[in-house]
């Protein structure tokens, strides 16, 4: 691994207080793999992950060299090159929980929306998750994903700088006390884009998302989940760079589901939702069928039910009518 200094030791050598310090957005990099900072800030971060069970890189698909090499990028960075434009993105099956192959390929293009629909732990978050990594055939599942109509070079698969997938998971937890606004300059600036343009923007387009209000001197740890979410999606749409986003149960953030999809189809992203929500599924251009792990049937939206979505949306209207109503201690006054 890299290291510029020839009188200071390695980096993975020192504190990890001395590091959190020096680098704020580590701390975040290292959450990303659901690893927490000790107590004991003096224990280097080798040695502390020299401690994690074995398992724990196993669930989050990494192991613990390939980590430290990819923390070792986010500190010293390479030429930053262009980042590669996304063409497509093709799903090849793999197999199913008892080994019977998924039969089935599937090419995504910008501005798509596909949702994932099936029982409560039949698979969704597998497929999420070999999205995620590009997996090619080493997950579970055996899929493979490709880029363009090919394999992504291994070095995207893990890259930092400019990862080629966002996951926006059901749970929003900041790791960072800072007023929403710096948060987003601060994603902005680490991206070398100009801050002080775009947070009016995002906080604009969050708020356009959540149920309730916020500005951009709100500490991001006093957002409600919904507003969280709705800050996510609009940080995701205008400064992530990733082409590829994958929700995971956006009904249950308090958000307005349609602008946020909405949102992000006019940035160009190919959006990946599970859901269980009607609304969301049909909202889609075809659905994805989940059974015991494997992709059972690809369903294209008919025109029928693209009719039946006009009436959904009514009723879903009436009810997050109401909902405002006793939000506001209104009595509910039934339609006439």
């Amino acid at each position: 691994m890299n290291d510029s200094s020839t009188t200071a030791p390695p980096w993975w050598q020192r504190p990890l207080t001395e590091l959190l310090t020096a680098y704020p957005l580590l701390k975040m990099q290292l959450a990303d793999f659901g690893i927490e900072p000790p107590p004991d800030g003096s224990v280097t971060l080798a040695a502390y992950m020299a401690q994690l069970p074995s398992d724990h890189f196993e669930h989050v698909g990494i192991g613990p060299e390939q980590l430290l090499h990819h923390i070792d990028r986010l500190l010293h960075p390479p030429v930053r090159h262009s980042p590669l434009k996304v063409e497509c993105l093709t799903v090849i099956g793999g197999r199913n929980k008892t080994g019977e192959p998924e039969n089935c390929e599937l090419t995504l293009h910008p501005g798509s929306i596909t949702s994932i629909v099936g029982p409560t732990g039949s698979g969704k978050s597998r497929l999420l998750a070999d999205i995620e990594w590009m997996a090619q055939g080493d997950t579970p599942t055996g899929r493979r994903i490709l880029i363009n109509g090919a394999a992504p070079d291994p070095e995207l698969r893990f890259a930092l700088e400019h990862k080629l997938v966002a996951q926006l998971s059901q749970n929003m937890n900041f790791v960072m006390d800072l007023a929403a606004g710096d948060f987003i300059r601060m994603h902005a600036e680490s991206r070398q884009i100009d801050s002080e343009t775009i947070v009016d923007d995002i906080i604009l387009q969050a708020n356009r998302l959540a149920g309730e209000s916020f500005s951009a001197t709100t500490p991001v740890t006093a957002l409600s989940g919904g507003q969280s979410r709705a800050l996510m999606i609009a940080d995701t749409a205008f400064l992530s760079a990733s082409p590829v986003v994958l929700i995971d149960e956006v009904e249950n953030a308090g958000i307005d589901r349609k602008k946020a999809l909405q949102l992000l189809v006019r940035q160009e992203k190919i959006v990946l939702m599970a859901t269980h929500d009607p609304i969301l599924a049909l909202m889609a251009e075809q659905r994805l069928i989940i059974r015991n792990g494997g992709i059972a049937s690809i369903l294209a939206t008919s025109q029928e039910e693209r009719d039946h979505l006009a009436e959904l949306e009514a009723i879903d209207a009436r009810v997050q009518q109401l909902r405002n109503q006793l939000r506001r201690g209104e009595r509910v006054i039934p339609v006439q």
